[in-house]
């Protein structure tokens, strides 16, 4: 007949087991982090990141008569060899009113290329006001050899902005974007195409 094991190996057990079952606890939220981290800053504008929010969020925001001034910027990492620009450097828009910009993307080798964007907004402080509805920059973008492309961004500026005690002196948004080579693997499927423009203008 086997003998039961002694309390102290029991107890030691127990330990082992906590703690293996801790470690993959923190192995699991070390990968979390970052998803997590970016769902944060999308939903309060922290970091100089643009707030993200539904229709209808954006159908409950009423405009104003103010205006505000939006600059584009775009950026490639080192290793993208794409040629990205915005189709517009500025724009004079109304506070609380729904505005589209695009932005032009080409693939400039012979292999397809999926990119993705990051992107902050300056000053740091009107972050929290400048709301995305649409944005290419949600999802990955995967262009074949050759291929142009036109992205576009639904936004609007929170007129709240006006009231903000740190914005008092803000006449100019920036809204910056950066590509990044993801890994080219066909694992990764076709990526998101761009939205027709068309089919986007409807829904301003």
């Amino acid at each position: 007949m086997a003998s039961r094991p002694a309390p102290q190996d029991v107890r030691n057990r127990r330990v082992a087991i906590m703690a293996g079952a801790f470690a993959l606890l923190m192995l699991g939220l070390g990968y979390a982090a970052v998803p997590l981290y970016r769902i944060f800053c999308e939903a309060t504008g922290y970091g100089g990141t643009p707030r993200r929010v539904s229709e209808a969020q954006a159908a409950g925001v009423r405009g104003t008569g103010a205006t505000m001034s939006v600059r584009f910027d775009a950026n490639v990492a080192t290793n993208m060899a794409w040629n990205f620009r915005p189709d517009q450097i500025t724009q004079t828009v109304k506070l609380g009113q729904r505005q589209m910009a695009t932005f032009y993307a080409k693939n400039l080798t012979a292999r397809p290329i999926t990119g993705t964007a990051t992107f902050n907004i300056q000053p740091d402080s009107a972050a929290r006001f400048f709301n995305k509805i649409q944005c290419f920059c949600f999802t990955q973008q995967r262009l074949m050899p050759g291929q142009e492309v036109h992205m576009p961004v639904i936004y609007y500026v929170d007129p709240a902005i006006l009231d903000d005690k740190d914005n008092k002196g803000t006449e100019q948004i920036t809204l910056s974007y950066t590509f990044n080579q993801v890994a080219d693997d066909p694992s990764i499927g076709a990526g998101s195409t761009p939205k027709p423009l068309d089919r986007l203008a409807k829904q301003r």
